[in-house]
């Protein structure tokens, strides 16, 4: 029997099977010591066969191959990888200029592993109505960076259902991942598209500006006209894996298109001469925290460090 995996609970998986039911599944024992370098070897979105035994205890057996999925560095294990989701036609990067404050370091990482696994990624930027107006100048000059490398941004004001209609079309017959920090309204936006669903919201610490985890477990919530979005726990950094150093330029879609002029194709952007990626940023067509970004995840792949604040 085939199916999607739809819920994760840490030991328990939600399968949706072609004839519309529920199944909760486990894992056998054998499956996950197929060489998974993963800390969850079943994901949402993971397509996947099933059996269900005499006693009424279901298995997943099988995991078909995925056309794409959305990594991090564990956190806990650093040399494990932690898988958000797989299957994804889009990821909707939930960004907060405050309240709790967004890195751009978080935000190019994020990208980078988007652009690694071919996942479309649109922001939104959310709590437009809370921010002074130094912090919309702020927001504009990110809309504007992005804006101009290719990735499309919407502004919302969540709580008041502002940008609200405009989500809603662009998620329709897609399976969207939603992700960011805790904080930053996933749940708030998934409730004003899903109003039934009733998702659990929480607060901000007024004193330290940052959100408490209230999604505990992932999950994949069906649309009325038409697809899925997969709400997933506040994440607090983004460590890249599964990328080898040579690699990370290709990531960047502005430093790759500059990078064709180098004189060394071995170049690292970094200080060789004849580099046309260091005069590109010299002329400001490559931005100075993208390129921070850059050398930050470089960092990572030769040190073998996970930095936990990004």
């Amino acid at each position: 029997m085939h199916g999607l995996v739809v819920k994760n609970t840490g030991s328990w998986y939600t399968v949706h099977t072609g004839d519309r039911r529920a199944v909760e599944c486990k894992v056998k024992g054998a499956f996950r010591l197929k060489g998974i370098r993963s800390t969850n070897p079943v994901v949402i979105g993971d397509k996947v066969a099933i059996e269900i035994n005499p006693e009424g205890t279901a298995f997943i057996t099988e995991i078909y191959d995925r056309k794409n999925y959305m990594i991090r560095r564990s956190t806990n294990l650093s040399k494990q990888s932690h898988i958000l989701a797989a299957n994804i036609d889009l990821a909707i990067l939930v960004i907060t200029v405050n309240y709790p404050h967004t890195t751009t370091v978080f935000i190019d990482r994020f990208l980078a592993t988007a652009e690694a696994y071919s996942i479309p990624v649109q922001f939104v930027f959310n709590k437009i109505d809370r921010y002074d107006a130094d912090e919309l100048e702020y927001l504009d000059g990110l809309i504007h960076l992005y804006t101009a490398i290719g990735y499309p941004c919407l502004k919302m004001c969540a709580v008041a259902g502002v940008g609200t209609d405009t989500l809603q079309n662009l998620l329709e017959g897609k399976i969207t991942l939603f992700s960011g920090h805790s904080g930053v309204g996933k749940s708030t936006i998934i409730n004003r598209l899903l109003p039934d669903v009733n998702l659990k919201t929480g607060v901000i610490s007024e004193y330290h500006k940052k959100g408490m985890h209230t999604t505990t477990f992932s999950e994949m919530i069906s649309l009325p006209n038409g697809g899925y979005v997969i709400d997933t726990p506040g994440i607090k950094g983004f460590g890249t894996i599964e990328m080898e150093g040579a690699e990370v330029a290709h990531y960047f879609p502005e430093i790759f298109r500059f990078s064709s002029g180098c004189r060394f194709n071995n170049c690292t952007h970094r200080n060789e001469p004849g580099c046309a990626v260091l005069q590109a940023l010299n002329d400001q067509y490559i931005s100075e925290s993208r390129y921070k970004s850059y050398l930050n995840i470089l960092e990572d792949k030769e040190g073998g460090k996970y930095r936990e604040a990004y």
